[in-house]
């Protein structure tokens, strides 16, 4: 898998729905939430067949974001703990973003096992352009094949993890689907 993300490819259906199905068989019988799954119209149509499907969250950031946000994360070289240098502040189309930085204590050393700080392959602006672009292309069906068949709690991410988890409980409830 690994491979196919630095390339800035997705990977092939038939090894991502294997890996769902597998993960999805020990999941909780109160209910699961898949984070960038299903890409495809294909995986769409093997998901029904594994599982029913309540809702869907639908994380709206213009690109400009993503590629900043992404590019600025960095990840422990030792143990994969993960950080992010950028600091985001503007508004675009009205709405404004503060996305704060989650840095170290200790300048580029992780927090957890002190090892470097490194920057993935794959979170690179170039290939995270890359990236964006198959999303485009290969998953934007997927929301038109969902559309009047499942509810979209369509939320835009504008602020840190810590408000963005609370935005994102509260309209899952609004919606009915968690208590």
């Amino acid at each position: 898998m690994k491979k196919y993300l630095e390339e800035g490819q997705l990977v092939p259906d038939e090894i991502v729905i294997d890996v769902v199905k597998k993960a999805l068989e020990n999941a909780s019988p109160n209910g699961f939430i898949l984070d960038g799954f299903p890409r495809t119209v294909e995986q769409a149509k093997a998901l029904e067949k594994i599982a029913k499907i309540d809702g869907i969250i639908n994380l709206i950031i213009p690109d400009e974001i993503i590629i900043e946000k992404m590019s600025a994360r960095r990840i422990c070289k030792n143990c994969g703990d993960i950080y992010n240098v950028a600091d985001i502040h503007k508004v675009i189309n009205g709405v404004e973003y503060i996305l704060p930085p989650m840095l170290p204590k200790n300048d580029m050393r992780c927090d957890k096992c002190g090892g470097p700080l490194i920057q993935r392959e794959d979170d690179k602006p170039e290939v995270i352009k890359e990236r964006l672009k198959v999303y485009k292309r290969r998953s934007k069906p997927v929301i038109e094949y969902y559309k009047g068949k499942i509810p979209f709690i369509n939320i835009h991410v504008n602020r840190g993890p810590e408000i963005m988890v609370e935005v994102i409980l509260q309209k899952l409830k609004e919606a009915g689907l968690i208590h």
